[in-house]
C-alpha cells in the first residue's frame, strides 16, 4: 500500500497487490508497529479510546476486538483519566463486562445521540462500508450506530475487501415464525444460505430471540440495492450490511502498524450537534 498526497491530505492508495484497489481516504500515520494481532487489535482499540472525551456518551460495540476498547474505558476510569461518560451496550453480553469493569451504562431512551462507538466488523469495503453481526448483535448494533455521531470502527487488515461479500457471509436476522420461508427468498437473491447454529447444534438465539441466516453471495456488486430487497421483506429484522454508517475504520497492520481511516465528508448521518 503506498501513501500518496492529494490536495492537502495524505490518501492511501493501494498497489495492485493490496486487498483494496485504488481509491482515496483520508489517513493519520501510523502509529506503531507489532507482529502480534492480538497487540496490534488491543492497540487499535486503545487509540480509538483516545477519541473519547469526559462527558461523552459511548456505544460499547460487541466482539472480540470491542472488549479491549471496553477494558481500556475502564482502566482510564479507574486511573481518573477519563470521567463523566455514559455507555450504551449494544449486546447483553456487553452489559454485563461492562458492569462487571465499573463502567457506568445508560440507554438510548435517556441518550437517543450517541457521541462515538468503538466496534468491531468482519469485513470492511474501500468506501468504509460493513459487514457487521458475525457475534449475532447487529441489530443492536446497528441502532447504536445509526444514532452515534461517530461510528469508530476497529479491525485488522484481514478484514479489509475489494467488496463486501468477498471473504465473509452476509447475516441476516430473521423471527422463528416462517424461518426457511426466509431461506427461499435469500436463496432466489443468490445467496448460498445457513442457518447459524451454536455449538452444541441448537439453533443460535439473538438477544431478542430471533435466528441468524448467513448468506454467501460473494462479491456484492450493489451492496444498495441488496440491502433495500431485504429491508423490504417481512420477517427479515435486520442485516449485516452497514452502508453509509461508519465514520472511521483503525486498522491494525502487521508490518506497519495501525492506521486510522476516516471519510471525507460532513454531517453523514444528519444526526443533530
Amino acid at each position: 500500500m503506498a501513501a500518496v498526497s492529494c490536495g492537502d491530505v495524505l490518501c492511501l492508495r493501494a498497489e495492485a497487490n493490496h486487498n483494496w484497489p485504488g481509491g482515496c481516504l483520508i489517513v493519520n500515520q501510523a502509529i506503531g508497529v507489532n507482529p502480534d494481532t492480538l497487540q496490534l487489535k488491543r492497540q487499535a482499540a486503545e487509540h480509538a479510546v483516545e477519541l473519547i472525551a469526559p462527558g461523552m456518551v459511548v456505544g460499547l460495540g460487541h466482539g472480540s476486538t470491542a472488549i479491549f476498547a471496553i477494558r481500556r474505558i475502564a482502566a482510564l476510569l479507574q486511573q481518573g483519566r477519563l470521567w463523566d461518560i455514559w455507555g450504551i451496550p449494544c449486546s447483553r453480553q456487553v452489559e454485563a463486562d461492562a458492569r462487571a469493569l465499573g463502567i457506568p451504562l445508560t440507554s438510548l431512551e435517556e441518550h437517543p445521540i450517541v457521541d462515538v462507538t468503538i466496534d468491531g466488523a468482519d469485513e470492511v469495503d474501500p468506501a468504509l462500508n460493513v459487514i457487521k453481526g458475525g457475534g449475532g448483535a447487529l441489530l443492536r448494533e446497528k441502532i447504536v450506530a445509526q444514532n452515534s455521531r461517530r461510528e469508530i470502527i476497529v479491525v485488522d487488515e484481514s478484514k479489509l475487501s475489494p467488496a463486501l461479500g468477498t471473504r465473509w457471509a452476509v447475516p441476516v436476522e430473521v423471527v422463528p415464525f416462517g424461518w426457511r420461508s426466509q431461506v427461499s427468498f435469500l436463496e432466489s437473491l443468490g445467496a448460498e444460505v445457513r442457518v447459524r447454529q451454536d455449538r452444541d447444534g441448537s439453533l443460535f438465539k439473538t438477544d431478542q430471540g430471533n435466528l441468524i441466516l448467513d448468506c454467501r453471495f460473494g462479491p456484492i456488486a450493489d451492496p444498495y440495492s441488496l440491502a433495500d430487497r431485504l429491508n423490504g421483506r417481512a420477517g427479515i429484522v435486520e442485516h449485516g450490511l452497514f452502508l453509509g454508517l461508519v465514520t472511521d475504520v483503525i486498522v491494525a497492520f502487521a508490518r506497519t502498524g495501525v492506521q486510522h481511516l476516516t471519510r471525507n465528508f460532513a454531517d453523514l448521518k444528519g444526526l443533530d450537534t
